[in-house]
């Protein structure tokens, strides 16, 4: 008889109220690839995204698997929980469990150290056979080649949601608030591009996103990319570093091959701010040429920013908007700065006592201040933070930023408008 296995992308609900009002939503690619690995002669599989369902918490299931971030740690254990008090197992993954697998094991029966293209193979097998252990850890670097499809098939979607897929692993920064080097073992990798693309080409939807860290980081490799897109016809968006976007050749294979928008960690407009994060790649005095460079190949940015660096203060706000409406900057995400366990920013706060709080739910970047900034208080900096949204994506900032821009205005007009609704309370 096959065993029945639920698999969970959580969410978490104070980010869920925001990101169900957007109108780009790309679906996340975890639970569709872990799916893909599973032997459905052994597995009845059922696959929940708490952003568009309920878990199901009624039905009984011999095995329930859950991918952890920090932010929705608490609400994992709860679940967990629940299904283990009905009687089944549950194994936990993710970048949270991977960070601090210690505390995670006290909430489940077996957990995934790391990347899971090995591990959570082999897990599946010795819980089939019923002799399945406690930890699992990916000692070495996973190979990225031969990947199984993802299971799409098996996850609720609307209009909303568009495709995803990742064609790169890592990034070769080691900027000091991230803890990607802490989970992909310091190993920037690429995954065969005839791969990548029959993914894409088997997608429905004509809009999709790369899920990785770094588009750019290995040229050759996009550019090869980008050539083999040309043929399907869509439009689709990636994350990129800024001095990447410098380069002529890249932007114009992008634009050639659909690109639409890229999201660039610009961070800071304050020199000494980035260099405190060890973001010093980041050259505040290029922005605009480089975000003129983008406009020129008939691509948006979207850009990254963040608020309560240790040299922001009340004016960094206002000088902040006024920087970006300067550049034409098209649409930004803007977060809080967030300690994130194990890493270099989490350490010095702790070790400064300057740490509010380890309650990981709020640990999101968006609806809350865990830590004591440097030059004002955590009051001022969510305020702060809350009216730079508010007058960023006002109609007065999106005309004067496209009066800049000039750039694809009528997806320019949509994109600032599901945020501006999204913000709505």
């Amino acid at each position: 008889m096959r065993k029945k296995i639920l698999l969970i992308q959580p969410e978490n609900e104070k980010i869920n109220r925001f990101r169900r009002k957007q109108f780009n939503n790309f679906v996340q690619i975890t639970m569709p690839y872990l799916a893909g690995f599973i032997d459905e002669s052994k597995y009845q599989i059922t696959l929940v995204d708490e952003y568009r369902q309920r878990i199901p918490f009624r039905q009984s299931f011999d095995l329930v698997a859950i991918t952890v971030n920090t932010p929705n740690a608490y609400h994992c254990y709860q679940i967990a929980e629940k299904f283990r008090a009905k009687g089944a197992k549950v194994v936990m993954g993710g970048p949270h469990v991977t960070l601090l697998p210690e505390e995670a094991s006290r909430h489940c029966d077996s957990v995934l150290i790391g990347e899971a293209e090995e591990t959570w193979p082999e897990f599946l097998e010795d819980f089939h056979l019923g002799k399945e252990r406690a930890v699992y850890r990916s000692e070495g670097i996973p190979d990225l080649k031969n990947l199984p499809l993802p299971r799409w098939d098996l996850l609720k979607r609307n209009g909303l949601m568009k495709g995803a897929v990742f064609a790169t692993r890592g990034c070769p920064y080691r900027c000091a608030y991230c803890n990607l080097k802490q989970i992909y073992h310091d190993r920037f990798r690429v995954r065969p591009i005839p791969e990548v693309i029959r993914e894409i080409s088997l997608m429905k939807s004509k809009f999709f996103v790369f899920w990785d860290d770094n588009f750019f980081a290995d040229k050759a490799h996009a550019i090869e990319l980008m050539e083999s897109l040309k043929p399907l016809g869509k439009k689709w968006a990636a994350q990129v570093t800024l001095a990447d976007c410098n380069d002529d050749e890249l932007l114009k294979r992008a634009r050639e091959a659909g690109c639409l928008y890229l999201f660039v960690g610009l961070e800071s407009f304050s020199p000494s701010a980035l260099r405190g994060v060890n973001k010093g790649i980041n050259r505040v005095h290029s922005y605009r040429d480089i975000v003129g460079k983008l406009h020129k190949h008939r691509i948006m940015i979207q850009a990254g920013i963040v608020f309560g660096f240790d040299e922001d203060t009340p004016a960094t706000f206002g000088h902040t908007l006024e920087a970006c409406e300067e550049l034409g900057i098209d649409g930004v995400t803007v977060s809080l700065l967030t300690p994130l366990p194990r890493t270099p920013v989490y350490a010095g706060m702790k070790e400064q006592r300057r740490l509010l709080n380890e309650d990981w739910s709020m640990y999101n970047g968006k609806t809350d201040v865990v830590f004591n900034p440097r030059n004002m208080t955590s009051e001022q900096l969510f305020e702060g933070y809350l009216n730079f949204r508010r007058r960023f994506y006002s109609l007065p900032s999106f005309i004067r930023r496209m009066k800049v821009s000039r750039t694809h205005l009528f997806y320019n007009f949509i994109m600032n408008l599901g945020y501006r609704l999204a913000l709505k309370r």
